[in-house]
């Protein structure tokens, strides 16, 4: 069938009709509705046409929109400008996800009243603590007065030193004139030196030049290479969440950034810092949903005190960012992400997988896994399985919907209105394993069709408790860990699964592709960017995933590199 008549031509109107069906928001409530096969050969037909539409005219920019720095960039910033080791966001509104599902996409991140009260303060209290620290006091208050150096001269040379390094560019005369009236206002009114230049300084820390991440727009009406300063924020900012170090700053003074191979070279450099830990930290804790293990998501304390030591707490928040973070730095395949034959370890981790290892220790170091330990891969980490559980028991539709949604980038549509929950053992009655309820619950032919894709996926992981402890029965029953998909793929186990997930690996590499392009980029992707993805993707596959080629792929990329020209 024909389905081009149908849809608009628009590309943003049917970018609209692609989410809305994808989501089941269309047709409205009421009116007859396709069958998930049918609905979703549309979706795939219709992603498609705009990929093949929008990738006519080859990788374009695409928007780069002002953006406020999130809390944690703000943080960083302050510290890194003023060498100090304390959090200045403590008290900063958090803040929401947009675009890929991460809190640096630009639609998101506004500024409220309450953003410029709390910036101030912030601001204030950052530079209190520095001029107390002898060796941050150094860094940035480089002049004073004295004999041969009048207050205006000093300030005038601190101002001249420290805001090209806050705004993150040269700073122009009239720059340093408008903040140097602020000290002589200071002055004016009787303040110290130290009064006044911080006066001057905190006004600094609330310009919108450090606030927000501003690059000069292209007036040109075509594309063109960013310069080399923006440039600098924009890699620093993906690969560390804060402001350019001097190497940077040196570099985009030269005009030297713009070389590829110096632009692949500083990506190498700072995948080894200990500042990259911070992106594995960020990237990884939104792309699997594992910042809200401890916050907003908790094993049931009665069901499962072992979480509860602070030590195994610990370890299993970070055992997928350490973990990622030693694939980045050795430049390992990224389809050790999808299993491998080693984690990140501490003792109480090992205990709490059953493992008999001997190399692990009270710190986090890489272990290797024997063959039969049913682990590897970021799937049988405790950390992924707590989060796709409730609190009392674990949830193959959870499970299974977080690997469509997490994995393969195809979340299943919303349940219908009305949906019966499952039914829960009840005391006196016969216990039922959590499969045998399911299969009630599917026996609703409204359930049966979105169960089919979510369930075995899900089953696969059902030998993993809510903390990911290894287990062989269920309400004194054996687990029955098989499934079979609507294509006719078995599986049984998580070892099944993961040799399933390693045959659709590119359904996961477009995924994940997408995901570190938007973290990349700090907004939602267009179909524009779908051709950026795949040419990355051919990339990746030449080069046999290695994980340091996304990155050095993405930040050589069209988007990465250049600014859209004026419509």
């Amino acid at each position: 069938m024909n389905l081009v008549p149908f849809v608009s031509d628009d590309p943003a109107t049917r970018n609209k009709v692609l989410t809305r069906v994808r989501n089941s928001e269309m047709p409205p409530k009421g009116l007859p509705a396709p069958t998930l096969d049918d609905r979703e050969n549309f979706v795939t037909w219709l992603d498609a046409d705009l990929r093949t539409k929008a990738c006519a005219a080859g990788p374009l920019p695409g928007p780069y929109p002002i953006r406020r720095l999130n809390r944690d960039e703000y943080a960083a910033t302050i510290r890194d400008l003023l060498d100090i080791h304390v959090n200045a966001a403590h008290a900063l509104p958090a803040d929401g996800a947009g675009g890929e599902g991460f809190d640096n996409a630009a639609e998101t991140l506004f500024l409220s009243p309450i953003h410029a009260e709390k910036y101030l303060e912030a601001a204030k209290e950052s530079l209190d603590y520095a001029v107390k620290d002898p060796k941050a006091r150094a860094r940035f208050l480089i002049a004073e007065p004295g004999p041969a150096l009048s207050p205006e001269a000093a300030a005038t040379k601190i101002l001249e030193a420290f805001l090209p390094k806050a705004f993150r560019r040269p700073a122009s005369p009239q720059d340093v004139t408008r903040y140097l009236a602020l000290f002589r206002g200071a002055q004016t009114r009787g303040e110290t030196f130290n009064h006044s230049i911080q006066f001057a300084l905190a006004a600094v820390l609330v310009s919108p030049n450090f606030l927000f991440r501003i690059e000069a727009p292209n007036p040109a009406p075509d594309p063109r290479l960013v310069d080399d300063y923006a440039l600098a924020s924009r890699l620093s900012y993906f690969l560390w969440g804060t402001m350019p170090d001097g190497v940077l700053f040196d570099l985009a003074a030269k005009g030297a950034l713009r070389d590829p191979a110096i632009l692949t070279a500083q990506v190498g450099r700072m995948l080894k810092d200990e500042k990259s830990r911070e992106f594995a930290t960020r990237f990884i804790e939104q792309w699997l949903g594992t910042r809200e293990l401890g916050r907003d998501i908790k094993p049931d304390q009665n069901l499962f005190p072992i979480y509860y030591d602070a030590e195994i707490q610990a370890a299993i928040r970070y055992e997928p960012v350490l973990y990622f973070q030693e694939i980045l730095s050795k430049n390992l395949s990224l389809l050790n992400l999808i299993d491998s034959n080693f984690t990140i370890l501490t003792d109480k981790l090992t205990k709490l997988y059953g493992l008999n290892l001997k190399e692990p220790n009270q710190q986090p170091k890489r272990a290797d896994l024997p063959p039969d330990s049913h682990r590897g891969g970021i799937l049988t980490m405790s950390a992924v399985l707590a989060v796709s559980s409730y609190p009392q028991r674990t949830s193959p539709v959870l499970r299974g919907k977080w690997i469509l949604e997490n994995i393969f980038g195809t979340p299943p549509p919303p349940p219908p209105a009305n949906v019966p929950a499952l039914d829960e053992n009840h005391a006196g009655a016969p216990p039922q394993t959590l499969r045998e309820r399911l299969e009630l619950h599917r026996a609703n032919p409204t359930c049966a069709s979105c169960h089919s894709r979510i369930d075995p996926l899900g089953f696969a992981l059902e030998n993993y408790d809510v903390v990911g402890r290894w287990r062989t029965e269920d309400s004194g029953k054996p687990i029955d860990n098989r499934g079979e998909l609507p294509d006719g793929t078995k599986i049984d186990g998580p070892d099944a699964l993961k040799r399933v997930l390693l045959e659709r690996k590119q359904a996961f590499f477009r995924n994940f592709t997408s995901k570190m392009l938007g973290y990349a980029l700090g907004r939602g992707l267009s179909p524009n960017d779908s051709c950026t993805v795949d040419q990355i993707m051919d990339k990746l596959e030449k080069e046999q995933y290695s994980s340091q080629t996304l990155i050095r792929e993405i930040v050589l990329s069209v988007p990465f590199r250049y600014q859209a020209g004026r419509k």
